[in-house]
């Protein structure tokens, strides 16, 4: 960001910018808009073209177009220009993070330019213009509030996604594109664009998109590399040799086209994206929506989750805890007083607790035997809402709530003990709890009556604790990530069993407050020994411990400078990894934990639901946007969770066997008072996300981690699978050309062998598999060896029987080549049955019937063409083709040895366990 100059901002209130300086100032600054560089769409859709298989594609080609070979060089670039629309479309999807921000801004604003009030569009405003901001606007850039009022009541859950309104006075900034709920006051700009808090934030999406690519990008790019390096020895030893024998060269040029093509993981990319799609729907069955199919993978490996407390962990809607009651009074009198302070139609999340509460103890009918003269609603100055009422005796009663100290100082000293009220407030507030003090007393009366504290907090949702037990015990730690204070995170912290070590986010940037608070300890210690004299070693320290705590109070209000305390990275890293939890945190300290966690090798998932969670949901490896998250944040995230209606909750309640009915209180004028029977239990009121805690809450998001893990299962065993199988025809074919100068299947062989292979492959979206305990990634190592040594096993059994055929039988050639056809399509599905679990291939989970029928399918129509040839290759017989079938059965249990001996010997030796 810019930084202002601070004299800029000194505008005279009376008069404003002139029309000359603003538009100097709009010269130097910049319109007030969003703009950011995007790369073009042509130099994105050109990046489509290059890379290690596109590049294995293209030389196919042009070694297609050299030979003359056009077929075969219109079916290449078909499968070429496929790949690449089908990857663009994917990331022009994503982009749309940036946009949706960038149309967030308001459209006009009144400005003060030349002593004149005026409605000028948002984009011409500039640092130092005087604005004027009232109820119902959306704030156009940062401003720093000046007069005209005494308070504003700001919305900025389109930023933070809490809930709750903020009050802001004069001298306080408030942000661009959050909304005046109440209130009016003159302001400065001191931010525009992208120097406005909101603008950094687009700035960090923006950041986040051009950063690294998902690990599953990665595999793909590896294998493909390992493919082009296998394929270049072959071609050049097999060159080498037919020019030292003279060759021609145009045979050596179908050679190498043969090899190149026979090397290209033709429907690779296709069926990984097909299982991964498949999965997506899977996933959107359960409410998560995925709009990034790479990060159902990244999710199968992912081991950190970092939540946002209000509305993931909790309800995200105020509950009360027990309350504390003055002497003389009961906890139904202390609700009643509180709901008669309290108006039902204002639906303020504060008062509605206090209305449920009465509702549940039968009084809320006691409320209509009091008639409202005047009510006064709460405001930041007072602190606290107040109404005069009159009872149905003739008796008139003035009722406040609000602000705990205010309320105490307001009543009697005599009627209560107030220093055990205040001490009650105290312990409230280190619990975490908003608190709300209530008290009354007679129109004629001069000071007020204490009757009580209610506590307030956000309160887990029903699953929370179990679920976050549950992805703990599957190698996924949550850490909770907050705004709130250091308090309240502890307090949600300890219910949910997250972890005791929630650390302040102003430690992590080097704005440590325990350095401050050992010195504050280490001087007032000193001082107490030298002019009070008289204390105790025990009075002393309850002193020392009570200036401490007040210092704590002073410097949590306080900004500190940063880098005050200076750390090596490795040490914040090393806190971080070491951390249950982050309160006080702001959008750039969500992005600064993520970057810092995957820079320590951690597949980090992010959930969030304002503006402000955009940077870090586009920077995690899975970012989540939850249920009710705004619609930058669904933009920047990979995976969307969904809040069902009451009709879906029901059908899947009933789905489960439950007898469930919806129920609905007919004397209530309320249409939000619905509720729910389960089994005989009625549970009324209620809304869809009070009664969903499952389906919008970290459930969901276990859920899916166990679905991703399926997906990934799949998709590894294919990928060996499909390397393995390449190996075998790469490496038989390059030996058989250079030792025997002798071509063991045809290039038009070799697309329908892709064709038999591949597509009926796709069933693999369908398999049963295991669920791992543990995240998993990409181990290309194991990945490789795992398939280069079935590969080889391949390459031996292919040898065995070319020398049969050849050297023993002395068969025609083109017969010895329709052989191999029927031998490599039948054999080639066997090894997909050898890569699908760690164990023999005939323990459990059992192939999928679809997955069997497919891949049984292609072999029978495999040895159909095989048999009587078509056209397309000389026809062998049922005899020779059966005889296929058994050397490809018992090859296939050799494989299935072969596999077992490379998983012990990496486990048992190596004290590697190879998981495919």
């Amino acid at each position: 960001m810019t930084d202002i100059d601070p004299s800029l901002l000194q505008t005279d209130p009376q008069s404003g910018l002139s029309s000359e300086e603003a538009g100097k100032r709009q010269q130097q600054f910049g319109r007030n808009i969003l703009e950011t560089r995007e790369e073009s769409w042509l130099a994105r859709l050109a990046r489509r073209f290059w890379g290690p298989i596109p590049w294995m594609i293209e030389t196919a080609a042009v070694l297609s177009a050299s030979v003359q070979r056009w077929e075969d060089f219109t079916i290449i670039m078909v499968m070429l220009l496929v790949n690449a629309f089908v990857d663009f479309y994917q990331e022009s999807k994503a982009l749309n993070a940036i946009e949706v921000l960038k149309q967030k801004l308001a459209l006009q604003s009144t400005v003060k330019r030349d002593g004149q009030w005026q409605q000028l569009p948002a984009a011409e405003l500039v640092p130092g213009d005087i604005v004027k901001i009232r109820i119902g606007d959306i704030i156009p850039a940062d401003i720093k509030l000046l007069s005209g009022g005494d308070f504003l009541q700001i919305d900025q859950s389109a930023l933070t996604g809490e809930s709750l309104p903020v009050d802001k006075k004069p001298g306080e900034e408030a942000y661009a594109n959050t909304v005046v709920k109440q209130g009016e006051m003159i302001a400065v700009v001191t931010g525009t664009g992208l120097n406005t808090y909101f603008g950094k934030t687009v700035g960090l999406v923006a950041k986040a998109q051009m950063e690294g690519r998902s690990h599953f990008k990665r595999m793909v790019i590896k294998v493909g590399n390992f493919l082009i390096l296998l394929t270049v020895v072959m071609i050049a030893v097999i060159i080498y040799l037919g020019i030292k024998r003279g060759e021609p060269i145009t045979e050596l040029l179908i050679f190498s086209l043969v090899l190149t093509i026979s090397a290209i993981p033709v429907a690779m990319p296709a069926v990984l994206t097909v299982t991964m799609a498949i999965g997506a729907t899977a996933l959107a069955r359960k409410q998560a929506i995925v709009s990034r199919l790479d990060a159902i993978e990244e999710l199968a490996g992912m081991d950190i989750l970092c939540s946002d407390k209000t509305g993931t962990l909790t309800q995200n809607r105020m509950s009360v805890a027990p309350a504390y009651v003055a002497d003389g009074f009961s906890e139904d009198d202390l609700f009643l007083y509180a709901g008669l302070a309290s108006r039902v139609e204002n639906l303020d999340p504060i008062e509605q607790p206090i209305f449920e509460i009465l509702k549940q103890r039968g009084l809320r009918d006691k409320l209509n035997h009091y008639s409202v003269k005047k009510f006064i609603p709460f405001d930041p100055v007072a602190k606290r809402t107040e109404a005069t009422l009159s009872s149905s005796d003739g008796v008139t009663l003035v009722v406040t709530k609000g602000a705990p100290q205010v309320i105490i100082d307001l009543c009697h000293n005599n009627d209560f003990d107030k220093q055990a009220a205040f001490d009650k407030v105290d312990s409230f507030a280190q619990s975490g709890f908003r608190t709300l003090g209530v008290a009354f007393k007679k129109a004629d009366a001069e000071v007020f009556t204490f009757v009580g504290l209610i506590p307030l907090f956000d309160p887990p949702r029903e699953d929370s604790k179990a679920t976050i037990a549950e992805a703990r015990a599957r190698g996924v730690v949550t850490k909770m990530v907050t705004g709130d204070n250091l308090a309240v995170a502890k307090y949600i912290a300890r219910m949910l069993d997250i972890g005791e070590n929630i650390e302040d986010i102003r430690e992590l940037r080097g704005e440590s407050t325990e350095e401050y608070l050992l010195l504050a300890k280490v001087i007032s210690k000193a001082l107490l020994n030298s002019i009070r004299t008289d204390l105790s070693n025990e009075q002393l320290q309850h002193t020392v411990d009570n200036i401490v705590s007040q210092v704590r109070k002073e410097l949590n209000t306080r900004v500190l400078p940063k880098g005050t305390i200076k750390k090596h990275e490795s040490e914040i890293i090393a806190q971080i990894e070491a951390a249950d939890g982050f309160a006080q945190v702001y959008p750039e300290d969500k992005y600064f934990i993520v970057d810092k966690l995957q820079k320590a090798g951690h597949i980090v998932g992010m959930t969030g639901d304002g503006v402000n969670d955009a940077p870090a949901l586009k920077k995690a490896d899975v970012g989540i946007a939850v249920s009710g998250a705004t619609d930058a944040a669904r933009a920047a995230a990979d995976i969307v969770l969904v809040e069902p209606g009451l009709d879906t909750i029901v059908e899947e309640l009933k789905k489960a066997g439950h007898a469930v009915k919806l129920t609905k209180n007919e004397d209530s004028e309320d249409r939000n008072d619905i509720g729910i029977s389960v089994n005989g239990t009625t549970y009324a009121p209620c809304k869809a996300a009070d009664i969903v805690l499952m389906a919008s809450g970290l459930r969901v998001i276990v859920d899916a981690i166990k679905q991703a893990r399926v997906i990934f299962e799949r998709m590894q065993s294919y990928t060996i699978f499909r390397i393995a199988e390449t190996i075998r025809i790469i490496i038989f074919m390059s030996l058989a050309i250079g030792l025997f100068q002798f071509y063991p299947v045809t290039a038009l062989m070799i697309i329908v062998l892709a064709l038999l292979n591949d597509i009926p492959i796709l069933a693999i979206a369908y398999d049963n598999t295991k669920v791992r305990e543990k995240p998993v990634r990409w181990n290309m190592h194991q990945v490789l060896a795992m398939a280069s040594w079935l590969g080889l096993a391949g390459v031996l059994s292919s040898f065995l029987l070319f020398w049969i055929l050849i050297v023993y039988m002395k068969l025609p050639l083109d017969f010895v080549q329709s052989v191999f056809f029927a031998k490599l399509v039948i054999a080639g599905h066997g090894t997909i049955y050898n890569t699908r679990i760690d164990d023999w291939f005939f323990k459990r989970p059992y192939p999928s019937l679809l997955l069997f029928s497919a891949t049984f399918s292609s072999r029978v129509v495999g040895t159909v063409i095989a048999v009587y040839g078509f056209g397309l290759m000389t026809p062998i017989g049922w005899e020779w083709a059966l005889g296929m079938w058994a050397y490809a059965l018992t090859w296939f249990v050799f494989n299935d040895v072969v596999k077992m001996a490379v998983l012990r010997f990496y486990h048992h030796l190596k004290g590697v366990e190879v998981e495919i």
